[in-house]
């Protein structure tokens, strides 16, 4: 099944695709907000929960910008200690100390010409802030044991998945590097205000899921795709994808089949905004395939085999969330013990 290529957004004029995949009005928002910046030399900030895209959108930055020919260079600034991170960002000259062996290049001497993007920049230590700004403000550092100055053109994209204002209240964060890295914020839209694009994903990831692992999975059931869009992503994208990953992994035929789905606390938001746990969605699939199969667990039109399920492992779930016993349902009582369950 291939991607429709409309859903995919193009990243302007050189004609380069990055998976932007959707067609809902947030997305589109971050698209337009995409354009406008990226030619320009100013500083971004994404925001945004976990999972929602911020490395891809700062990537489609760096390569719609006029630096597009220079470095794209990362650093997660919650991967290291404070020290290490000034190391990393500004270099060392050798002895600067214990176990500094050799002059090491810092980030910002590499990415010279082209575009710095600082991930988790709210975790930033405050020590090292000051330092940052500097360079923001005057482009030029020393390596931490030299007093050489070094003169960089660096362009700034910084994302967090933290509240970046409540920070500087709370003065966990400098207000004057806030200010300076905020000259241009995007905001990226969490999956659950943007469902109209879950099946586009889906789709999306079903198709590179199945193609890397030489399987043919073309079909994605109504019931399926009800149970996906219906649940809130506390992970957001990360997540679907981890999910539709394992879910190929597990598909032997051409219809996907979707792993056992344990309690979490997604939210669902339909037309009543009624919540439901991944676990309650995934009970009311299962009741769903019970319900076609006449109530039938085992059999080759049983709904342990339509699940793609071994009839103990349905069984199983069944017992684990509330559904009913398989006797019961043999016995031609399923109806009535599904109405007293979902009472």
């Amino acid at each position: 099944m291939a991607t429709n290529a409309t859903n995919i957004i193009p990243m302007g004029p050189s004609g380069t695709k990055r998976e932007l995949i959707g067609s809902s009005q947030g997305l589109r928002h971050v698209w337009n907000s995409l354009q406008m910046v990226a030619r320009t030399d100013s500083a971004v900030l994404i925001q945004g929960e976990t999972g929602t895209g911020k490395e891809l959108v700062a990537r489609a930055i760096h390569e719609e910008s006029l630096r597009k020919r220079g470095a794209y260079v990362t650093v997660n600034c919650a991967a290291m200690p404070g020290g290490l991170l000034e190391s990393e960002l500004f270099g060392h000259e050798r002895g600067a100390f214990t176990g500094a062996l050799t002059q090491t290049t810092g980030r910002f001497q590499l990415a010279h010409g082209g575009t710095l993007f600082l991930d988790e920049i709210g975790d930033m230590p405050l020590e090292l802030q000051p330092k940052l700004l500097r360079v923001l403000q005057e482009q030029e550092f020393e390596r931490l044991g030299s007093g050489r100055t070094i003169r960089v053109d660096v362009r700034i994209v910084a994302a967090t998945n933290q509240d970046l204002a409540q920070m500087v209240q709370e003065r966990r964060f400098r207000a004057d590097l806030f200010y300076r890295l905020n000259v241009f914020p995007i905001m990226m839209p969490p999956l659950r205000e943007r469902r109209e694009d879950i099946p586009l994903l889906v789709r999306h990831f079903v198709d590179k899921f199945a193609g890397r692992m030489n399987k043919e999975v073309s079909h994605i059931s109504d019931e399926v795709m009800d149970v996906l869009s219906g649940c809130d992503w506390p992970g957001n994208i990360r997540e679907l994808q981890n999910v539709i990953e394992r879910a190929v992994i597990m598909s032997s035929g051409p219809e996907l089949r979707l792993p056992p789905l344990e309690p979490k606390g997604v939210m669902h938001s339909g037309a009543r905004a009624q919540a439901r746990t991944l676990a309650e969605a995934e009970r009311e699939h299962i009741v769903k395939v019970l319900r076609q199969s006449g109530g039938v667990v085992g059999g080759r039109n049983g709904a342990a085999a339509r699940l793609g399920l071994a009839r103990t492992t349905l069984i199983f779930r069944m017992r684990k969330l509330g559904i009913g016993s398989e006797k019961a349902a043999a016995a031609g009582d399923f109806a009535s013990e599904m109405g007293a369950v979902l009472a």
